[in-house]
């Protein structure tokens, strides 16, 4: 299915996890939001992960093959970070996975950000800003998202969604944890009308 047929899926309660969830299996076929560069662009856009104003200026100067490779870098970056996941999901992370979080320390070397002082409703605050040299510079919300996912989430509540074909991941912020699946509306009304047939086939047989 093409990707542009169906808005990006954000509803992993995490920024991190929703770059995973680019790619999905939303009804029955897999869905990837960043297959080309033009996806990849719009995905950050619906996320809200780059300004606007850059995501036009982006693919005003950029070429194709630029941002279809731009793209494949984040595809990469998302299915190594997707094993990490994977991995870990349903357990705290201890000080031994650190080193397999070494590229993307390296990553966030790379990032340019300056810190600003600026006035809003409650006085002076200091907000972080973003340089934007280059298209790849694109890549650093996604990696400060993946980082912040590992520094800020509990991965005892990272989970899966129980839906039986469904590859979407979430962090569980209910509270009594109890969260299973991506979306009430797409899996759980699933699991709902699946349950309900299975009853009304039983009460026929007895």
């Amino acid at each position: 299915m093409n990707y542009r047929e169906i808005p990006a899926i954000l509803l992993a309660d995490a920024p991190g996890l929703d770059f995973l969830n680019s790619l999905a299996t939303p009804i029955d076929e897999p869905i990837d939001w960043i297959a080309d560069g033009e996806g990849l662009l719009s995905w950050l856009e619906q996320a809200e992960f780059v300004p606007v104003d850059v995501i036009r200026r982006v693919r005003a100067e950029a070429s194709s093959a630029d941002l279809d490779e731009l793209a494949a870098k984040a595809r990469d970056l998302r299915e190594w970070f997707r094993a990490f996941v994977q991995k870990r999901k349903g357990r705290a992370l201890s000080s031994m996975d650190l080193r397999e979080l070494e590229p993307l320390n390296r990553a966030l070397e790379r990032d340019e950000q300056h810190g600003e002082i600026v006035v809003d409703e409650t006085g002076f605050a200091l907000r972080m800003r973003r340089r934007w040299p280059t298209s790849e510079s694109l890549l650093m919300p996604i990696v400060e998202a993946l980082a912040k996912l590992v520094c800020e989430e509990d991965f005892a509540q990272v989970k899966a969604c129980e839906g039986p074909a469904c590859t979407l991941l979430f962090a569980d912020h209910t509270r009594g944890h109890a969260r299973r699946w991506c979306s009430m509306a797409i899996c759980g009304n699933r699991a709902k009308v699946a349950a309900h047939r299975k009853r009304v086939k039983e009460g026929a047989r007895s």
